[in-house]
C-alpha cells in the first residue's frame, strides 16, 4: 500500500464531499450522530458551500492509496470563525476527513505529517486544529497521538457542538 499526497483544488470538492458522506454513514451506523449528523454532506447545500469555501481559502491536500483518493486535509492561514486567532503566525487544519474504506491505513496521520512539514517550511511554528470532543473522545485522542496538545474546550453553534482546540509546535 502506497500513500501519496498531492495538492488538491476545486475539482476535488466532490471527492471531499464523498469522504464526508462515507464518514457520516460510518458514524451513523455506530449511533454516533453528534459530530456531523445523519445526512450526507453532498446533499446539504450549506455543508457543500462550507467545503467549497475551505478549498478556495486554504490549501487542500489529498492522500491517495494506490492512486485512489482516501483522505483530505485543508490547511489555512487562520482558524475557523468560532476560534480566536493566535497571537502569532499560525497554520490551521480547517478540515480533515477520510473515506472509511481506508480506515486504519494511516492516511490521516500522513496528512498531518504533511501539514506539519508545510508549516515548518513556511517558517511558522504553530499548527492548530479543532475537532469534535463528544462521544468517546477518540478523535481528540487521534490528534494527541499525532503530536497535538489539547488547549481549550469549545462549544460551537446554537446546538452546542462540543469541540476541542488543539495545538502543536513545529520547528
Amino acid at each position: 500500500m502506497a500513500i501519496t499526497i498531492r495538492e488538491g483544488g476545486r475539482a476535488d470538492v466532490p471527492v471531499i464531499l464523498g469522504m464526508f458522506d462515507s464518514a457520516v454513514a460510518w458514524l451513523t451506523a455506530q449511533g454516533r450522530t453528534g459530530q456531523w449528523g445523519t445526512m450526507p454532506w453532498s446533499t446539504d447545500p450549506e455543508k457543500t458551500a462550507r467545503v467549497e469555501r475551505y478549498v478556495e481559502l486554504g490549501v487542500p491536500c489529498i492522500a491517495e492509496v494506490n492512486g485512489v483518493p482516501a483522505a483530505a486535509l485543508v490547511l489555512a492561514d487562520a482558524p475557523a470563525h468560532y476560534v480566536q486567532p493566535a497571537d502569532e503566525p499560525e497554520r490551521y487544519v480547517q478540515l480533515l476527513t477520510s473515506d472509511r474504506r481506508f480506515k486504519g491505513h494511516g492516511t490521516g496521520a500522513a496528512l498531518i505529517a504533511h501539514a506539519v512539514e508545510r508549516t515548518r517550511q513556511a517558517g511558522i511554528s504553530l499548527l492548530r486544529v479543532d475537532c469534535y470532543a463528544g462521544d468517546d473522545g477518540k478523535l481528540v485522542a487521534f490528534y494527541e497521538r499525532n503530536g497535538f496538545t489539547p488547549a481549550e474546550r469549545l462549544t460551537v453553534g446554537e446546538n452546542g457542538w462540543p469541540g476541542m482546540l488543539l495545538t502543536r509546535r513545529v520547528g
